[in-house]
């Protein structure tokens, strides 16, 4: 089969298997999502999902959060782990939401990568989540499906991202992230591929 064909049915097949296709991130709007996205770097959704109702209620927007105290930043974020760094990127964010795009949170790749901490998978999840753009955000989740698909044969995202673009449906890429997220924690996992309840196995070469 071709390239474009094995992607199709992984495509359809985890549609089947996870019907819904969200994001385990709770956000209510755009800065939320790339707020709790930030915070989610070596922290786990779950973790960053009991943060995050304390630290919006505090500062809900792109203003609020240019004008924080670091400190204060610092001290409800604490648990997620590398916080100084990341209360740091929070408030700059905040400043250069405000000062250059007007308080509303960029909806192109290349402005969403110009503030503070903020790189493409992030910017990726933003397009596809909250503007409804053709996205490929390439988690350790996605990156390995690709290769074990033998879709692709590196492990850089930018690379896997470039190559992914050209064989999935743009208009479904965004959920297909979501759903392989959820595959790779299910099934086809770092430490073991269960291969007996994958629904595309099929379709893969298992040399990886």
């Amino acid at each position: 089969m071709r390239k474009r064909d094995i992607a199709l049915a992984a495509v359809e097949g985890l549609e089947k298997l996870y019907p819904e296709a969200i994001c385990s991130l709770n956000y209510t709007d755009a800065f939320q999502l790339l707020v709790a996205t930030r915070l989610s770097a070596q922290c786990t959704d779950a973790r960053v999902n009991l943060v995050t109702p304390k630290l919006f209620a505090r500062f809900p927007d792109a203003q609020s959060m240019a004008n924080a105290d670091l400190g204060e930043v610092e001290e409800l974020i604490k648990t997620c782990g590398l916080y100084k760094t990341k209360a740091r990127d929070l408030i700059e964010i905040g400043k250069k939401i405000t000062a250059d795009f007007g308080g509303k949170v960029p909806d192109t790749i290349e402005e969403l990568t110009t503030l503070s901490g903020v790189g493409r998978k992030t910017a990726n999840l933003v397009l596809g989540d909250i503007y409804g753009k053709p996205a490929v955000v390439c988690d350790t989740h996605f990156i390995r499906l690709s290769n074990r698909l033998g879709l692709v044969k590196t492990k850089d995202p930018l690379k896997v991202e470039n190559e992914m673009r050209k064989l999935l449906p743009p208009e479904r890429s965004s959920d297909f992230c979501h759903r392989a997220v959820l595959f790779g924690r299910d099934i086809c996992t770092a430490r073991k591929a269960y291969c007996e309840r994958c629904p595309i196995s099929q379709y893969c070469p298992k040399k990886i």
